[in-house]
């Protein structure tokens, strides 16, 4: 079992009772792989081939299958929710999403993918008690998820749910990971990085190589200019290493996306909390076994 699962496991709870926020980083860490394997899947990318989709990478899909929920919206909608993309990259695969294939059809083709894909990772286990038992609680978790200001997590929320206890596992991993991820930019926000500089601060703390987040479709020019704001603001020196504030920066950043992130599991309680930890570290291990996720994640997973 991986750190991230065994602090999950056994930390994070406060004298109170409460779950604290490092608890609820680890919980994102635990979930996080059930999610994002569809976006990586062979079995997902026979859908969306289906669809007409290209599939000589990842992006094609992903913009379609990550925006579905939201409806038949364009790129600058697309762009703002998802944040840390480039608006043109965002564009060049959203603005003619649409006419592919519905969003509507887009919905059904991703959970045909990723019920393929968990039977074909977890096998029998699909339909084992423990699973649906893994699914009622993460349920359970994210309904309590407040979605006001998260587009993401409210309309991943607004979808009925699947009958399979599998892909309610995955659905639920979903919105919590949404409900996350929409809290994490009020807080770089808050923090007054912007799209470009949000990748550049995280990539001089270490998060993950410059390469990696070049992925998310900036310039050149567009990274050197972020990387001057934040130099004007000693945030980076000029190697475009993080300086201490801007360290402190980003720990703040994650500080705040934990606190946002909690609501679900106060609601969902401690016990619950560890049975659910305790119940999905077998899934865990057996999605990242597949080596089907990238082993560095614009996410920083691992690193923060």
């Amino acid at each position: 079992m991986s750190e991230h699962v065994s602090k999950a496991v056994e930390g994070g709870t406060g004298q109170d009772g409460r779950v604290e926020p490092t608890r609820v980083r680890a919980l994102w860490h635990l979930l996080e792989p059930l999610h994002a394997v569809l976006y990586y899947a062979p079995e997902v990318f026979e859908e969306a081939s289906a669809l007409g989709y290209g599939t000589e990478d990842r992006w094609p899909a992903y913009f379609p299958f990550r925006a579905a929920p939201l409806g038949a919206v364009g790129g600058e909608r697309v762009a703002s929710a998802f944040y840390s993309f480039a608006p043109r990259m965002v564009a060049e695969h959203s603005d003619r999403a649409w006419t592919v294939a519905s969003p509507e059809a887009v919905l059904r083709a991703r959970l045909r993918g990723i019920d393929r894909t968990y039977r074909s990772i977890l096998g029998d286990r699909v339909d084992s008690p423990e699973l649906a038992e893994a699914a009622a609680l993460a349920r359970r978790a994210a309904q309590a998820a407040n979605t006001a200001g998260r587009p993401l997590a409210a309309a991943n929320a607004e979808l009925p749910w699947p009958d399979a206890p599998h892909l309610q596992l995955w659905q639920a991993a979903t919105i919590l990971r949404e409900h996350r991820g929409d809290g994490h930019l009020a807080a770089l926000l808050v923090a007054g990085l912007d799209p470009v500089e949000s990748l550049v601060s995280f990539a001089a703390i270490g998060a993950a190589s410059v390469e990696r987040f070049e992925s998310r479709g900036w310039s050149p020019e567009e990274w050197t200019a972020a990387r001057e704001r934040l130099t004007a603001r000693g945030l980076i020196d000029a190697s475009g290493t993080a300086t201490d504030a801007g360290r402190e920066l980003r720990r703040e950043v994650e500080r705040h996306t934990d606190r946002l992130a909690a609501a679900p599991w106060q609601t969902l309680g401690l016990p619950a909390v560890d049975r659910l930890t305790a119940l999905l570290g077998d899934y865990w291990v057996a999605v990242l076994s597949t080596g089907l996720l990238p082993a560095e994640s614009t996410l920083g997973i691992g690193k923060v």
